[in-house]
């Protein structure tokens, strides 16, 4: 049978050999308790590697996002964020239904930013009509901005705009060590002005579970108390952070692949026909494309490569998401275009 090439998610990565030892072997305990001891590893490791006091393992990046909000934002209060932002787009609403929090959508640019002026006028000045701001939300990478990373001096003006106002800033940082290696800066350098971030273990770090929340050790006890109201206490944890061990030390550095990958795989289709992608905007594993072509709809674009093994998704009829990851060789980069070629050309 040959192999399907999954290109629709980083999140399809299975766990590595290693990871699966690890887990076979992960020495575990009651972590409700705070006694599973793997789990309490791989939090002390997110917590050095990104140079915060503390951090806690959830069970995915929307819980990480929605108790970082909750923990952040008193109910009936506002919180900043892109309109293409992970949080408004793809978490159900859960800041609103949950939390009473209000968002405040602004036009994220291509690049994933926002412009400073816009934060700065979406600041809710003490008025009785008015909810109080008490966070801003940034992504890094964006997902829905091209997998774009955020640069440092951005980052930085953002939680300087923020602190001035006493507003706190979060970052959702699924996918952060790929813009750490996309930039060659350290995760501390990227978040030494950051109250918060969430990064997941089960995109390009290839664990099969989870994701990590990281802040100060009050924030992660608030944020320990919540996750548990939300139903996220969960028992022997650590027969998934064991993984999420081994992806923390042997998975970051094997991104830049990806990125490879990804630059290697539109620079081959970037001339076929009825593909729009600008190349300068692939800076990490994601690539968009728009597909126009006079006698082929981007569905059966879809179709015709599922039937050749090969997966990616299509959005609105007309864009088009493929994103490499642990799981796709060079060789399954070749094999990809092609197909494209066959059919394209």
């Amino acid at each position: 049978m040959n192999k399907i090439i999954d290109l629709r998610s980083d999140t399809v990565t299975l766990p590595t050999s290693e990871m699966l030892q690890a887990i076979n072997e992960a020495n575990l305990g009651d972590d409700v308790y705070v006694e599973d001891s793997s789990t309490l590893e791989l939090e002390a490791l997110a917590a050095e590697i990104t140079g915060m006091e503390s951090a806690l393992l959830v069970s995915s990046g929307t819980m990480g996002n929605l108790v970082s909000n909750l923990v952040h934002c008193p109910r009936g209060t506002e919180v900043i964020m892109g309109h293409k932002s992970h949080t408004f787009i793809y978490e159900s609403g859960g800041i609103s239904t949950y939390g009473g929090i209000h968002s405040h959508q602004l036009k994220n640019n291509d690049d994933g930013t926002i412009n400073i002026n816009d934060i700065k006028d979406a600041i809710r000045i003490d008025d009785v009509h008015f909810p109080k701001t008490s966070l801003i939300c940034i992504e890094n990478t964006h997902n829905k901005c091209y997998g774009f990373p955020l640069e440092l001096n951005y980052i930085n003006l953002v939680c300087d705009t923020a602190h001035e106002n006493n507003i706190k800033v979060h970052m959702d940082g699924a996918r952060m060590f790929n813009a750490c290696v996309a930039l060659d800066v350290d995760a501390k350098k990227v978040l030494e002005n950051v109250d918060s971030v969430t990064f997941c273990l089960s995109k390009g770090l290839s664990s099969p579970i989870g994701s990590v929340i990281c802040g100060t050790r009050n924030f992660i006890k608030e944020a320990r108390r919540i996750r548990k109201s939300l139903g996220g206490g969960m028992r022997q944890t650590g027969v998934f952070a064991s993984a999420g061990i081994v992806g923390l030390r042997s998975m970051r550095s094997r991104l830049k692949e990806d990125h490879q990958n990804a630059k290697f795989l539109a620079q081959s289709i970037y001339n076929l026909d009825g593909i729009e992608l600008n190349l300068d905007y692939i800076q990490t594993n994601i690539i968009f494309f728009n597909f126009n072509h006079p006698h082929i709809s981007s569905s059966e674009l879809v179709a015709h490569m599922k039937s050749n093994g090969i997966l990616f998704s299509d959005y609105n009829g007309k864009h088009c998401r493929l994103v490499t990851h642990n799981d796709i060789s060079r060789k399954d980069v070749e094999n990809v275009i092609d197909v494209f070629n066959k059919l394209l050309s």
